[in-house]
C-alpha cells in the first residue's frame, strides 16, 4: 500500500508531459524541407533498397556528407513501424530520453529529485526541438554526453568499471554519428581539465587504453572501410571537405548536398543565448556569483570546460547553424542542477521555462483550427495527399523536393527545364507538377496556360495538365 500512497514527483510529471507533447508533435507535424525531409528520405531509401552501407540521397546517388548512424536508426524504425513521420523521428525522441536518464543520477547524488536535470533539458528550446527532428545532431549530442559522462565516471568511480569502456564506445558511436567532430568536441575540454587538475597519471592508469582503442576501432572502422570500397572518394570528401573546408570556408564550392550557411563571426553565442533560454541566462548569473570558486570544484570546472569549448570552437567559423550548440545543453542542465538549492523562485522559473512548449502547442492548434496548417507548413505532403486520388505521375519543377520524394515513396520526378516540360506535354497523358511560386516566371506563358492550378500553399502550387 505504501507504494501506491507515495506521491508522484512533480518533476517526473513534467518530464512525462513534455515527452508526450514532443511525441504528439512528432506524429502530427509532417516532415519539412529541406534538412529533416532529406534525412528521412535517405533513411527511407536505405530501408527500401536494403543497402545499409551507403546512404543514398537519391536512388544510386551516394550521400557522403554524414556517417550512417542516424540513417540506420530511422531506417530500422521504418522496418519496425512502417514509413511515416513518427517512425522517422522516434529514434531521436528515444535518444533524448536516454540523455535524460543518463544525467539524472547527478541530481540524486546531491539529494535532489532524479528528474530535475530532465526538466531543465526538456524545457531548453534547442533540446526539445531536437527530440523530434530527423538529423545527425541529436545522435552526436548523445555521443558527446556519453563520452564526457563516461570519462568523469571512469576517473571518479572505480566501482563501476563499465564507464571506462563506455567512454570508448561513445567515441566509436560518435565517429558513426557525425565523424571526427566527436573527438574535436570532447578531446580539448577533457585535456584542459586534466592539465588544470594534474590528473594525467590517473587517466593513464584507470582507463583500458589498448582494449578501449580496439573497441572504438571495431565499432567505427568497418563501416568507413566498406563505405570507401563501395563508393571510392568518400573518405576524401567527408574528412577533408566536410571537416576542414566547410569549417574554414562558408562559401565552400565543393558541397555536393547543402547550401552556404554563412553567419557573422561569433553568431554561435547568439544561438546559445536564444535557443537555451531561460536556463543559460540563469546559469550566467550563477557563474558570475560563484566566479571566485569556479576552478576549485573539479565537477563544476569539468562542466564549464564542456560548456564553453563548443561555442569557442565555432566562434571562428561562419559556416554554422543553431543545432551545433546542442551538445552543450547537458552541461547547462548539470550546472543548474549543481546550484539548484541556491536558486530562488524555482517554481516560477520552471513555469516560465514551459512558455516555449506551451506557445509551440498553441501555435500548432491555432494553425489546425484556422485550417491554415496545410498552407503554412513547409512541406509537399498536403499537396501530394490532396491530389492522391488522381493517381497521376507527379513532377517537381527543376529539382525534386525531399518531402515530395518521401511522400511519393520515391515516385516523384524532376521537370528540369522548359524543354523537358514541352516534351512531356507533347508526349504524355495527364500529369501533376509542383511549381514554386517564385519559379513560375521561369516557365513560358504558352506552357503555363496549359497547366491548371488545383492546390497551393504559401510557397508552391500544384498544377495539373490534361490534354
Amino acid at each position: 500500500m505504501k507504494l501506491f500512497q507515495k506521491k508522484i514527483s512533480p518533476y517526473f510529471s513534467i518530464v512525462i508531459g513534455l515527452i508526450l507533447f514532443r511525441a504528439f508533435l512528432n506524429y502530427a507535424i509532417p516532415l519539412m524541407d529541406k534538412t529533416e525531409a532529406r534525412y528521412a528520405n535517405i533513411a527511407r531509401i536505405m530501408s527500401e533498397t536494403n543497402n545499409w552501407i551507403t546512404p543514398q540521397i537519391d536512388y544510386g546517388v551516394p550521400f557522403w556528407a554524414k556517417p550512417p548512424l542516424s540513417t540506420w536508426l530511422s531506417a530500422l524504425s521504418f522496418e519496425l513501424f512502417g514509413v511515416n513521420e513518427f517512425a522517422a523521428r522516434l529514434p531521436y525522441l528515444l535518444l533524448s530520453i536516454l540523455i535524460v536518464l543518463l544525467v539524472g543520477k547527478y541530481a540524486t547524488r546531491k539529494g535532489l529529485d532524479f528528474f530535475i536535470p530532465g526538466v531543465i533539458l526538456l524545457t531548453i528550446p534547442e533540446f526539445l526541438i531536437h527530440a523530434g527532428v530527423v538529423s545527425t545532431d541529436t545522435a552526436l549530442a548523445f555521443c558527446v554526453a556519453l563520452v564526457m559522462i563516461s570519462f568523469w565516471e571512469g576517473i571518479n568511480n572505480n566501482k563501476q568499471k563499465i564507464w571506462k569502456y563506455l567512454f570508448f564506445v561513445g567515441i566509436g558511436l560518435g565517429l558513426l554519428a557525425k565523424g571526427p567532430i566527436i573527438i574535436i568536441l570532447t578531446g580539448p575540454p577533457i585535456f584542459i581539465w586534466l592539465i588544470v587538475f594534474k590528473e594525467f597519471k590517473n587517466v593513464w592508469k584507470l582507463f583500458p587504453w589498448i582494449v578501449g582503442i580496439l573497441l572504438t576501432a571495431i565499432i567505427a572502422i568497418p563501416w568507413y572501410y566498406l563505405a570507401e570500397q563501395k563508393t571510392p572518394g568518400f573518405i576524401d570528401y567527408f574528412i577533408v571537405g566536410e571537416h576542414f573546408k566547410r569549417f574554414l570556408d562558408s562559401s565552400w564550392k565543393g558541397d555536393k548536398y547543402g547550401f552556404p550557411k554563412s553567419q557573422p563571426l561569433g553568431m554561435v553565442w547568439i544561438f546559445l543565448v536564444l535557443f537555451a533560454l531561460p536556463w543559460i541566462q540563469l546559469l550566467v548569473i550563477k557563474l558570475w556569483k560563484n566566479r571566485t570558486n569556479l576552478f576549485k570544484n573539479k565537477w563544476v570546472t569539468f562542466l564549464l570546460f564542456w560548456l564553453l569549448w563548443t561555442p569557442l570552437f565555432f566562434t571562428v567559423s561562419k559556416s554554422l547553424i543553431h543545432p551545433y550548440i546542442l551538445p552543450v545543453m547537458v552541461p547547462i542542465a548539470l550546472l543548474i542542477t549543481h546550484w539548484w538549492e541556491t536558486i530562488l523562485h524555482r517554481k516560477k522559473i520552471i513555469i516560465g521555462s514551459l512558455i516555449f512548449p506551451f506557445l509551440a502547442l498553441l501555435f500548432y492548434f491555432g494553425l489546425t483550427i484556422s485550417e491554415k496548417k496545410e498552407f503554412y507548413i513547409n512541406t509537399d505532403k498536403y499537396l501530394i495527399e490532396n491530389t492522391a486520388n488522381n493517381k497521376l505521375p507527379i513532377y517537381h519543377w527543376q529539382k525534386k523536393s525531399y518531402s515530395g520524394q518521401f511522400y511519393t515513396k520515391g515516385n516523384m520526378k524532376a521537370m528540369e527545364n522548359s524543354a523537358k516540360l514541352k516534351e512531356v506535354i507533347n508526349t504524355e497523358n495527364p500529369f501533376l507538377i509542383i511549381i514554386p511560386i517564385k519559379k513560375v516566371k521561369n516557365i513560358d506563358n504558352s506552357e503555363m496556360s496549359l497547366l491548371k492550378k488545383i492546390d497551393s500553399n504559401y510557397k508552391k502550387g500544384m498544377y495539373i495538365f490534361k490534354k
